[in-house]
């Protein structure tokens, strides 16, 4: 079919995709939509490429002729627009979360069945060096059947916080809970063992003192112990406690494995350690040189857009995160909080692939965005809903502002993507 045509709806946060189109052998990016002029033109004299057709109606944009789209929008939105994609022929990329409610998840579900389009989402934390190939380890059973696995991903993005919400009191980063954006650590452990989650209980960091100060309104920290359909439990960690860390840790029947965790002076996300009764090593899986390299997130940005794109073009060894597996990262964030909410009772995970239990969730609405929500919302805390001041907002949305006439719009976007390509300027 030659190369796949990609259309990118977000020109912020997809500038990642648009890379790797422009570098691809496989896919040529066609439409451009967002909402900001400014990220148009910034991208149009960047890209300067006339083939390029550029939107800020999506409806218009969802016309053009591509074979698919990337959602690169705001996180909680993404599910209305990748149905919208579906029902018009589209495969779709999600490069954030999949749903933010039940209902959602319903309705995008059986959007994929209905048109058998190729959906996948972005989860780039299954596709760094040293979770692709932990992976490859367990399902060649090195370590047997999986018992134990510690997942945590901590990020403190207090000092990036005004170019993330602009200071807006709405903005969804300001209004999620705790446990929502869970995938980054749960994902890769799904993505490795393939089991399905079976239930949750969820707690919450409640000093929320440092959130508060930046305007958001969530508990600090959130944590999932998720037990697996095998019986497996998965501990993980995740948010904004004050230095980063990435780790995943697995222990199965036949022994260890875990990598190094990402401040570690012994190669971080590119070593793994290796316990079992198989044999007893550190494993190193560095990040390629060249192209993949200069990609975020140790080059997986690449290999989720590659692998999409490669499915598309039906080759067998593509490697996607499809609808189901992207909600079995994504609901147990959900249904932790709703644990959280009962004082962290056990609560059980539905498995969307069945049409018993979609129809027991097909009209819930429950989450923290009034819009949506209706008479279901929940504040994002479990103590209460925030009173921040005006304030807190204004100085968020003043040191926003100072940082955008510091930089000019590529730099900028290259502070959040961190691989704009550095030929041009």
């Amino acid at each position: 079919m030659g190369k796949v045509k990609i259309g990118v709806f977000g020109g912020y946060r997809g500038t990642s995709m648009i890379n790797y189109c422009e570098i691809s052998q496989n896919a040529k990016v066609v439409a451009i939509c967002d909402k900001s002029e400014i990220v148009i033109e910034n991208q149009k004299k960047y890209l300067n490429d006339d083939s390029i057709v550029y939107y800020r109606d999506f409806d218009e944009f969802l016309t053009h002729d591509m074979d698919a789209v990337v959602l690169a929008n705001y996180a909680n939105e993404h599910a209305p627009f990748a149905v919208k994609c579906l029902n018009a022929g589209k495969h779709v990329f999600s490069s954030l979360l999949p749903v933010q409610t039940m209902k959602e998840a319903v309705e995008l579900v059986e959007a994929v069945e209905k048109t058998g389009k190729i959906y996948a989402y972005g989860e780039n934390y299954c596709y760094v060096p040293c979770t692709f190939e932990m992976k490859k380890l367990y399902k060649e059973g090195i370590i047997g059947e999986i018992e134990y696995a510690d997942a945590e991903y901590i990020h403190n993005c207090a000092h990036v916080w005004p170019s993330l919400t602009y200071g807006d009191r709405n903005h969804w980063r300001n209004n999620m809970y705790s446990t929502y954006y869970c995938t980054h650590s749960i994902g890769p452990i799904i993505h490795c063992t393939g089991l399905r989650p079976v239930s949750v209980v969820g707690v919450e960091g409640t000093d929320v003192r440092r959130n508060l100060s930046i305007g958001c309104k969530s508990g600090q920290f959130g944590m999932e112990i998720i037990t697996l359909e095998n019986g497996g439990i998965i501990h993980s960690t995740h948010g904004g406690l004050f230095r980063d860390s990435l780790w995943y840790s697995i222990y199965g029947s036949k022994g260890r494995m875990e990598i190094a965790r990402e401040d570690s002076f012994r190669g971080g996300v590119e070593k793994i350690y290796l316990n079992s009764c198989v044999r007893a090593e550190e494993i190193s899986v560095p990040v390629k040189d060249g192209v993949v390299a200069s990609f975020g997130h140790s080059g997986s940005d690449y290999y989720c857009m590659d692998n999409f794109v490669r499915k598309i073009l039906k080759d067998p060894t593509a490697d996607i995160v499809d609808i189901y597996e992207a909600l079995d990262m994504s609901l147990p964030g959900m249904f932790a909080y709703r644990s959280i909410l009962k004082n962290s009772e056990t609560v059980k995970i539905p498995d969307m692939r069945k049409k018993e239990d979609r129809d027991k969730w097909r009209n819930d609405t429950m989450c923290t965005d009034k819009k949506v929500a209706g008479d279901m919302y929940v504040p994002p805390f479990s103590g209460g809903e925030a009173d921040i001041p005006d304030e807190v907002y204004e100085k968020m949305k003043r040191l926003y502002e100072e940082d955008l006439k510091s930089k000019d719009g590529y730099t900028k976007m290259a502070f959040t993507q961190g691989q704009i390509k550095t030929d041009k300027k």
